[in-house]
Order: structure tokens, then C-alpha cells, then sequence
């Protein structure tokens, strides 16, 4: 009786919508940042990643398979609990020694003491490694046909990369860099675990408070359905005009 009357009176307060809306900005923030860098990193490496010269591709594969490889909670953990509370130590050298220090006595530490930036580096870091892979497959699947009418043109591989692969590729990999999206989305409720105030941070807050947890994170859970619905719809429509001519005729 007493958790009925709480919710119903206090639970949709502007106070706590206000909370609500703090928490959707942060994780829109957080997965569109993340998004951005991890997209700008990845399209180099991905190229990178076909190189035919082993000690360049060999570094990238090593990068992606661990961060695909292993729970994106746990590299969240390593980032924000081992990097940030990372000890300085002393590297000798013949007669000498040098003090690499900790983060928190360089300038680092001013943006580091801040969960965001290890929250988004981790997620950078993360989706990077996946959107790497998404391209470099998207790549390798480029027609012949077309590389070997670029070559006719006697376009270099430089501007053949850059105006012939990577448009068709971009075109390819869009439906599985939408998933990716998706998934980044999903994933970023797990940031509150690093005292994070997102929107599964702020449902968690609105349940301590006012003992309602299906309340909070009903209301949540269709805010990420929201976000989700707008997501599919924009790549849908990104989709439709980049793969046009892939549509059969009427």
C-alpha cells in the first residue's frame, strides 16, 4: 500500500523527470561520442586490417580480436578501476632510471577523475574493434569487376580507396553497423555501474528512493524502445537511398 501511493503520487514528479531526462542526455552523449570516435578510428584500421604486410595487419587483428573477445563490462572495469588507479613506476636504463607516473599526478587526471572519459573510452575503444571488423569485411567483399575498371582508369590505390571501395563498402556494411549502433545503445546501460548517471543510473536512483522499481524501469526500458524505434528508422531511410539500386524493378 505505502509503495502504491509513492509511486502514484512522487514517482512522475518534475523532479524525477527532470532526473530522467539528465540521465537520457548523458547516454545519448556517451553512445553518440562513442560512436563518432570509434567510427573515425575504425575506418583507417580497417584498411589496415587488409594490408598484405603482416607486422601492419597483425597489430589491428590482435586489437579487435581481444576487445570483440572478451565482455565490454569488464574492459568498462579495467579502464575506469586499473588505468585511473594506476600506481607510477620506475623503467632503469644503464645508469639511470625514469618515473613513468600515475594519472592522477599528470594533467590527465583533470578529465580522468571524471567517469565519463573512462566510460567513453572504453566504448570507443570497444565499438571501434567491431566497426573495424564490419568494414574490413565490407571491403574484402568489394566486386573485382570494379577495382579492375578503377585500375583501367589508371585511378592509384589511394584514390581508389577513396572513391570507389569505401563508398561501396560504407554501402555494404550499413545494415551490420546499424546492429552496432543498436548494440552500443544497449550496452551503455551497463556505465552506471562507474557511478555514472545515465538512464539506467537514474532509474536506479528513482528505486532507492521511492521503492518502485517497476515503475522506473518500465518507464526507462520504453525510452531505450524509443531510441531503438528512431535508430532503425533513420538507417532505414539511409538504407533506402544508399542501396536503391539494389531494389528489383516493378
Amino acid at each position: 500500500m505505502i509503495n502504491d501511493v509513492l509511486s502514484q503520487n512522487y514517482i512522475f514528479t518534475a523532479t524525477t523527470l527532470w532526473h530522467y531526462w539528465d540521465g537520457l542526455v548523458t547516454t545519448v552523449q556517451l553512445v553518440f561520442l562513442s560512436l563518432i570516435i570509434g567510427l573515425i578510428l575504425a575506418v583507417p584500421l580497417a584498411i589496415l586490417r587488409g594490408s598484405r604486410r603482416r607486422w601492419i595487419k597483425m597489430p589491428v587483428y590482435l586489437y579487435t580480436y581481444v576487445f570483440r573477445g572478451t565482455p565490454l563490462l569488464i574492459q568498462l572495469y579495467l579502464i575506469y578501476y586499473g588505468v585511473v588507479f594506476f600506481d607510477g613506476f620506475d623503467v632503469s636504463y644503464g645508469l639511470g632510471s625514469v618515473h613513468i607516473p600515475s594519472i592522477q599526478q599528470t594533467w590527465l587526471w583533470d578529465y580522468f577523475r571524471d567517469p565519463f572519459v573512462p566510460a567513453m573510452l572504453a566504448f570507443v575503444l570497444n565499438t571501434a574493434a567491431y566497426t573495424t571488423e564490419i568494414f574490413h569485411g565490407a571491403i574484402q567483399s568489394t566486386p573485382k569487376g570494379e577495382m579492375e575498371a578503377a585500375r583501367a582508369y589508371g585511378m592509384s590505390r589511394g584514390k581508389m580507396m577513396r572513391r570507389i571501395i569505401m563508398p561501396s563498402a560504407f554501402r555494404r556494411a550499413l545494415p551490420a553497423y546499424g546492429n552496432e549502433v543498436i548494440f552500443m545503445l544497449h550496452a551503455s546501460a551497463i556505465c552506471s555501474v562507474v557511478t555514472l548517471l545515465d538512464l539506467t543510473g537514474a532509474a536506479r536512483d528513482i528505486y532507492a528512493r521511492f521503492y518502485a522499481p517497476f515503475e522506473a524501469f518500465l518507464f526507462v526500458a520504453a525510452i531505450y524502445l524509443c531510441l531503438t524505434f528512431t535508430i532503425i528508422a533513420i538507417f532505414r531511410q539511409l538504407e533506402k537511398r544508399l542501396l536503391a539500386h539494389l531494389r528489383p524493378l516493378s
